[in-house]
């Protein structure tokens, strides 16, 4: 069983030594900060060595069930043995899909935006859809969910929805979710029951620490209050305590309404503003790096990245990885790692073609 995969075992225990020996110095805590990002660090080199080490440890125990099964055949030995081996495929499954989380931000929390397009109540409704697959997804894994801004859609669903997924390694996750998301069904708003398609834009941003610098020009800024409108605490409808914050020179609008007082959402509309530039500027680059390499680059927003179809047969189909399931319920019910992990080997083979 190959378990090192994408990282060399001894040098990253080398360098875990190194990073110890540095934390162990007089005045490690003077630059806090830098202290900071070096346990961090630390702490997720760790993690990677110690599932390592449980995994090849489980995978010994088994080959010597193996032997013994194969000296002296146990009909509950064998049970045991396939629950174990099943198991272990499980762990194995997830060990390797966070190897592949190597993106400077991938271990950051997730910012997470839905945006209905053109079709009215159809397209709204297909935005809550989503934001329930999200949800289910999220809870799965253990990751905390907090509705940032909610706008109700006209009859059904929602006009707008922004979501803070927190947890270890939440962005490098998500960020396969980030593109145009196509639904094909029979509308059940249509009294004809006509086969409808709708779409909605999905936006995937890591939440940046503190010591990320981005420059904001408090001039470019145009910023509104509002009472907020979506399911919160009692203050909702009561005070304007809403924010939304307008940068003029891109034109990039962020909104909170999550929190009780207007200082709060401002402070969470920042730094979902300073995610926003921070992609904006990675956009760039890429675009450029793409124009000097002669390579034809499929970025954001126009980009259909798959499609969810109820009818007239059932398929949920990846279209950057060709990864699909016909079981549609399952996907809406949350059952993504699938599609994370065929995103998470594409990207990666894009790197390394080789």
């Amino acid at each position: 069983m190959a378990l090192g995969g994408l990282f060399d075992f001894d040098a990253l225990s080398e360098s875990i030594e190194i990073n110890e020996s540095k934390m162990a110095e007089p005045g490690f805590w003077d630059n806090q900060n830098e202290a900071q990002k070096l346990i961090d660090e630390t702490n997720q080199m760790k993690t990677k060595v110690d599932s390592y080490s449980h995994l090849k440890s489980e995978s010994d125990d088994l080959s010597v069930m193996l032997d013994l099964i194969g000296e002296d055949s146990d009909s509950d030995m064998e049970s045991e043995f396939v629950d174990q081996q099943d198991k272990l495929a499980k762990e194995l499954s997830q060990y390797q899909l966070q190897l592949l989380l190597n993106e400077k931000y991938d271990h950051n929390n997730a910012i997470l935006e839905i945006h209905p397009g053109a079709g009215g109540t159809e397209s709204q409704d297909w935005g809550s859809m989503l934001l329930r697959m999200y949800t289910r997804w999220a809870e799965s894994h253990n990751f905390k969910v907090e509705v940032l801004d909610y706008q109700v859609g006209d009859v059904a669903g929602i006009n707008s929805v922004s979501l803070l997924i927190s947890g270890t390694d939440a962005y490098g996750y998500l960020r396969s979710e980030k593109g145009v998301h196509r639904l094909v069904r029979i509308s059940p708003f249509d009294s004809a029951a006509r086969r409808h398609t709708s779409f909605a834009s999905v936006d995937v941003m890591p939440e940046l620490n503190d010591d990320v610098e981005i420059e904001i020009n408090p001039d470019d800024l145009r910023i509104d209050v509002y009472r907020s409108s979506g399911a919160g605490g009692q203050h909702i409808n009561k005070t304007s305590s809403a924010v939304r914050i307008t940068h003029e020179p891109t034109g990039i609008v962020v909104a909170s309404q999550a929190q009780r007082s207007q200082l709060q959402n401002r402070q969470t509309a920042m730094n979902m503003l300073k995610s926003k530039l921070y992609e904006l500027e990675e956009q760039k680059k890429a675009e450029e790096k793409a124009k000097i390499e002669g390579e034809q680059l499929d970025i954001g927003w126009g980009s259909q990245i798959r499609s969810y179809v109820f009818h007239p047969y059932s398929m949920v189909k990846d279209h950057r990885t060709n990864h699909e399931t016909a079981n549609v319920n399952a996907v809406m019910d949350g059952d993504l790692d699938g599609f994370i992990n065929a995103y998470l080997q594409w990207k990666l083979e894009q790197k390394n073609p080789d």
